[in-house]
């Protein structure tokens, strides 16, 4: 009974690593100089200059990455919780809200908060490499979201998303997980081939961090789960994987 009324109890607290994870990078960008909120930061050109500064401490710039100081070496952490724009955000965080919740009650919180950050810091890294001469400043949880979509895919690849897709008009439709993910992928992959050199988006970074987390889930839980499958199968749930 014990076990059992803590085991309610757990599941009644919902995804809190996804909600903390929301919660940080928002409290960071309120107070960041791109919200436009904190007036410590200044106006006009004061606010442009104290921006860069603040994005070029706390974000990733490849070549200092590189170069291997100690600071620039936790920057692939701290570039995680720093957003450049509203839009960039709001996007960010609705892609963890739909999609980290249900990776998080699968992979459990602890793990779900070390697979999230390794992976984000490896996606980054990984774009710093490919960029290893730019000075250009990289921030935004982006690739550690990107494995989460990766993550997502192979554990629940026959769930359903509420999706918009421009050619249907945004009309709400609800398509199998595994089709609007790979939709996803496939617009970040041309993306990356036609995007240029200096600031943009991170298609690179999107792409590692999907899939490194594919990769993880499937090495962690599908293979595992066809090794520990007993002979005789037993009916599955709707939402298992």
């Amino acid at each position: 009974m014990i076990v059992r009324w803590r085991a309610v109890r757990e599941a009644a607290r919902g995804p809190v690593i996804t909600h903390a994870l929301i919660a940080g990078c928002c409290v960071v960008f309120l107070i960041g100089p791109a919200s436009g909120l904190n007036p410590s930061y200044g106006t006009g050109d004061q606010l442009l200059t104290t921006g860069t500064a603040y994005f070029r401490r706390w974000g990733v710039v490849p070549d200092e990455l590189l170069a291997g100081s100690a600071r620039a070496l936790l920057t692939p952490l701290t570039a995680l919780f720093v957003h450049g724009s509203w839009l960039h955000l709001l996007g960010n965080m609705l892609f963890l809200h739909v999609f980290g919740a249900m990776t998080e009650e699968r992979m459990g919180r602890p793990e779900f908060l070390g697979f999230t950050v390794c992976t984000g810091y490896l996606a980054l890294a990984a774009f710093a490499a490919a960029n290893a001469s730019s000075d250009q400043t990289l921030v935004g949880a982006s690739g550690a979201i990107s494995a989460v979509l990766g993550a997502f895919l192979c554990l629940f690849p026959r769930a359903r998303v509420t999706s918009l897709f421009p050619f249907l008009l945004f009309l709400p439709l609800r398509f199998p997980a595994w089709i609007v993910l790979l939709f996803w992928f496939g617009l970040q992959w041309l993306a990356a081939h036609r995007a240029e050199s200096g600031p943009g988006v991170a298609y690179l970074a999107h792409l590692v961090g999907f899939s490194l987390g594919f990769l993880y889930a499937w090495v962690r839980y599908r293979r595992a789960a066809k090794v520990r499958r007993p002979a005789t199968t037993a009916t599955e749930g709707d939402s298992q994987p």
